[in-house]
């Protein structure tokens, strides 16, 4: 399945973060919220996901709500893919990209699975 990573799109000074995966048929929207100071110590407290169709139409999940709320086991997961994305390896292409990228990626994906029905 092809797909487009968006990262890190987010307004000037907003302790909110976007990051979008786009899909062959639909899109995923994370959205990472933090606290504390954004440009020396942010601190991720909450991270979300909704699924739209490629029209921007929202996809309800299973039990008719239409985000889900990363938490748990799955949270210090996400908070470890994260992390990832703004290493020093990273940024500066010390490591595999596509293979951390994939990662987060299939990590996402596995929690889309498991609470939409999709098509």
């Amino acid at each position: 399945m092809n797909y487009k990573l968006e990262l890190n799109t987010q307004e000037p000074n907003s302790k909110i973060v976007f990051n979008n995966i786009l899909f062959d048929a639909f899109k995923v929207n994370v959205i990472e919220r933090y606290t504390g100071d954004m440009r020396k110590n942010p601190i991720l407290c909450e991270v979300l996901f909704k699924v739209r169709t490629l029209g921007d139409d929202l996809i309800e999940k299973r039990d008719g709500n239409v985000r889900v709320k990363i938490k748990g086991d799955d949270f210090e997961v996400y908070q470890r893919l994260a992390k990832t994305f703004k290493s020093y390896e990273f940024k500066n292409k010390l490591m595999n990209r596509k293979d951390v990228e994939q990662e987060y990626v299939h990590f996402i994906l596995s929690l889309v699975i498991a609470n939409y029905q999709l098509n």
